[in-house]
């Protein structure tokens, strides 16, 4: 099958929709499992890799991005509804 979606780094608990992902379809990238989207995730996008509880940080590139402000189930997109970013603060 082919991949619809990109684990940047290993470290990663998101993965990034290479293209629009429906409701329901499920998730290829090298190096996961596939799982369903729980929800559209448009192209460029992520979605929780795993359950992401409160306040935990969201990692990407195997950095360090944001932290959740809410809980995030495992195929959830993951913006700024329920995140808080990190990347510009010092």
């Amino acid at each position: 099958m082919k991949e619809n979606a990109l684990l940047i780094h290993p470290r990663d608990n998101v993965i990034v929709a290479l293209r629009d992902l429906a409701e329901g379809e499920e998730v290829r990238a090298k190096g996961i499992d596939g799982f369903p989207v729980l929800e559209k995730i448009t192209a460029s996008h992520k979605a929780a890799l795993r359950d992401i509880p409160a306040g935990e940080e969201i990692i990407k590139y195997g950095e360090v991005v944001a932290v959740s402000t809410r809980d995030i189930k495992k195929g959830q997109w993951v913006h700024i509804h329920n995140l808080e970013s990190k990347r510009w603060k010092k």
